[in-house]
């Protein structure tokens, strides 16, 4: 009852957000088009979307089955962490205020999925599907190569290190929160931070399309900012982890892009798919 309702404000503030967002990026008229032109566009990005539903489905399943096998590879990261930056999370809190708090979870929960899913929408509109392949590809190299360092190392966020230093400001002031979370991440699972490492990815591909959408660059950017330092400000994330998000989507775009303008987009499907999705 709880998951359902946090899942519903969810639904509820991205659904908001996105409409506001198309309405004044995309257009109605142009997403309408696109809509039209669906099949097409689906086809085209096929290749792409397949593997991220493949990695989907495994960092699920790594959900039950990751732990004892990253437990049994004994590489544990946290102290490494801890020496290595100290109380600088804790240093980050030290300017909490209720308003920046509220402003956080906010960004952490809301603004996050708002950022990942309007470009999803943004780019299916574009006349030319090469910008929705580069950003499926880049999701999926970002849960794919954050999945694999999740099953090497162990590693525990600040709040569970250190929790006399560094307070869990999401769950202290939305404790109902947990029953999201939990369902899509662990507590071993901190390094690298997806948050930072997607958030990135998407401030990177709104600076590659700042012809097409300009606004959304002066949205993506600081958006992008905001749920980096969210991680570290509401107790979860190390900067290490935030470092190591950035690499990875820095990865992750250079990747995606490079495998589009190599394998290019699908201009048709194979006959026996297309009589499943007549034009």
């Amino acid at each position: 009852m709880v998951l359902t309702e946090t899942l519903l404000a969810l639904a509820a503030y991205v659904s908001v957000m996105l409409a506001v967002g198309v309405a004044v990026s995309v257009g109605p008229r142009r997403l309408a088009r696109a809509v039209a032109d669906g099949r097409r566009r689906v086809v085209a990005v096929a290749p792409y979307v397949l593997p991220l539903l493949a990695v989907l489905g495994a960092r699920r399943l790594a959900l039950t089955v990751g732990p004892e096998l990253s437990w049994y590879l004994e590489w544990n990261a946290t102290e490494y962490i801890y020496s290595l930056e100290g109380t600088l999370v804790a240093d980050v809190q030290s300017v909490a205020t209720p308003a920046l708090t509220e402003y956080f979870v906010f960004v952490y929960l809301y603004g996050y999925v708002f950022l990942l899913v309007f470009p999803l929408v943004a780019y299916f509109a574009l006349d030319r599907s090469d910008r929705l392949a580069e950003l499926l590809a880049a999701y999926g190299l970002n849960y794919g190569l954050g999945l694999v360092c999740y099953v090497l190392f162990v590693a525990y966020g600040p709040r569970n290190v250190v929790p006399e230093a560094v307070e869990s400001l999401l769950y202290t002031t939305h404790p109902t929160t947990q029953h999201l979370t939990g369902e899509v991440n662990l507590n071993t699972n901190v390094f690298p931070s997806l948050h930072a490492s997607l958030a990135a990815t998407v401030a990177l591909f709104a600076w590659r399309t700042r012809r097409e959408y300009p606004g959304w660059l002066a949205v993506a950017a600081p958006l992008a900012v905001s749920v980096a330092v969210a991680t570290m400000y509401l107790g979860i994330h190390w900067a290490t982890d935030v470092a190591g998000g950035l690499v990875l989507a820095g990865v992750a775009y250079v990747g995606a892009v490079r495998a589009v303008a190599r394998y290019g987009c699908w201009s048709s499907l194979p006959d026996r798919v297309t009589r499943l999705w007549p034009s």
